[in-house]
């Protein structure tokens, strides 16, 4: 996770712990009924925890995704220049082999 999604995390549980403890000490109902409001409270985290935490997971995986796709390019053109460079050795060397073979004709006669 980037270190913004965890800073915003960190402030989500921080506001929900502050936010249980002024509930609790300014609460004007029955307890039954303070119990309730934390446990939606915590649930509502949960879910905004849990909705942030996807779409960071997403996020990632489209990052990773066009990592990937960008790789692959870069290999096929990387193999396809190789090919070239290999044909031009070749061609090369062919080119000096038949210089050699016409050189050692004319010595040997």
């Amino acid at each position: 996770m980037s270190n913004n999604t965890g800073n915003t995390i960190l402030a989500l549980l921080t506001g929900v712990a502050i936010g249980a403890g002024i509930g609790i000490l300014f609460a004007p109902d029955k307890g039954s009924r303070t119990r309730e409001k934390f446990k939606d409270g915590f649930e509502d985290a949960k879910n905004e925890l849990k909705s942030r935490f996807d779409s960071a997971s997403l996020e990632l995986k489209d990052k990773f995704s066009l990592a990937k796709y960008d790789l692959e390019g870069t290999y096929e053109e990387l193999v396809s220049n190789m090919s070239h460079k290999t044909d031009d050795v070749i061609s090369f060397l062919e080119e000096k082999l038949a210089e050699l073979k016409s050189q050692n004709a004319k010595l040997q006669k």
